[in-house]
């Protein structure tokens, strides 16, 4: 980052202190709903605490809970956060001071978006297909997939301006903002595919998401769905530095099984089951860069209370200089096990499913 570039962040952050420091004057406990006595997928009592961990990318003040369901193993952060509390923690990652370093990340990750396209190529119909990519961010995803797939129009959706601005780039043919279960009556039957990668997590209810992708899919139409998977060992054996729990943004963590199964209830048929082909290689590096990130003093943030010193700033420095070798390490060992090894070991962090709409109308599961 160049001088100019420190002293532009350093104003904005100065200018968004005075606002976060008004939304912290109550304490955390007003971002949060009262905690649920049940699980949301299955209804069962038979909750317990399986993860409890602070924000460890933003750093923002709060403490987080994912309990799980003895029943049907589903994860979900609970107590859970209310629109107050969504507003608060997304501000300024996927927007704002983080735009930037968001975008870049998502815009380098061609051969993923290019392997999530591959995947559902062969399940696709001959001529025209539209498809309509929901959370699509900046429409990287689908910017990529054109050159897989160049017969498909692709639109994107998503809560942020990201949408919009994703259509302004020419990177989907539209972009529509807002809630997509508010969204999806107006659009009826108008898409043969719709993918929901990395998106079904940060919801506050997964069935009203999949209600909403069966009303505008055409009947035969694909759903495609990325998420992470809870069952991974890696899951266990990184503990909170594994980067798939992303608290306090994601909200429910479905097993493969249930989500199998609630698809299936809501009308769809799944074609294909994918682990290794969703696998994200970076559970080491991402672990690793995570710790070093808490032991480092922190960065200059808005929700600090007072921009950090010299001394400090410069110790972060350091520290992170110093953690270098260990991420390169961390690197070259992930992308070792990527494959095949993650497939074998059960160590992949992700899985995909694509389900294809059924004709009939079911009944609410």
């Amino acid at each position: 980052m160049s001088s100019a570039s420190r002293k532009a962040r350093t104003l904005r952050v100065a200018a968004l202190r005075p606002a976060y420091g008004k939304d912290l004057a109550d304490g955390t406990s007003v971002f949060f709903a009262p905690r649920s006595p049940v699980c949301p997928w299955c209804g069962s009592g038979r909750l317990g605490e399986h993860l409890r961990t602070g924000d460890l990318l933003q750093h923002k003040p709060g403490v987080f809970v994912l309990d799980r369901c003895h029943d049907c193993g589903h994860l979900f952060q609970n107590p859970r956060l209310n629109e107050r509390g969504l507003a608060f923690y997304y501000r300024d990652f996927y927007d704002g001071l983080g735009e930037e370093r968001l975008d870049g990340l998502f815009s380098g990750r061609t051969a993923a978006y290019r392997s999530r396209a591959d995947s559902v190529r062969p399940h696709l119909a001959e001529g025209a297909v539209e498809w309509l990519d929901v959370g699509t961010g900046h429409g990287h995803f689908c910017q990529h997939a054109r050159a897989v797939l160049p017969a498909v129009a692709f639109d994107g959706l998503d809560r942020s301006e990201g949408a919009e601005l994703a259509e302004q780039a020419g990177r989907v043919r539209r972009g529509h903002r807002g809630a997509f279960p508010e969204l999806a009556e107006r659009m009826g039957g108008s898409y043969d595919v719709v993918s929901m990668f990395h998106y079904l997590e940060h919801c506050t209810d997964p069935q009203h998401e999949l209600e909403a992708a069966r009303t505008v899919l055409r009947p035969g139409g694909l759903l495609v769905i990325d998420v992470p998977d809870p069952e991974s060992r890696y899951a266990r054996l990184l503990g909170r530095w594994w980067l798939p729990w992303l608290q306090p943004q994601h909200l429910n963590l479905a097993p493969v099984a249930n989500l199998r199964r609630r698809l299936a209830e809501t009308g769809f048929t799944v074609l294909t089951e994918e682990h290794t082909e969703a696998h994200d290689a970076v559970d080491l590096v991402a672990a690793l860069w995570i710790a070093l990130d808490a032991v480092a003093p922190r960065e200059d943030l808005p929700w600090l209370a007072s921009a950090p010193g010299a001394w400090r700033r410069a110790v972060r420095t350091a520290v992170l200089l110093a953690g270098i070798p260990l991420l390169l390490a961390a690197t070259a060992l992930d992308r070792l096990l990527a494959r095949p090894l993650a497939g074998r070991l059960r160590l992949t962090n992700a899985y995909r499913l694509i389900a294809r709409r059924d004709g009939h109308v079911p009944p609410p599961p």
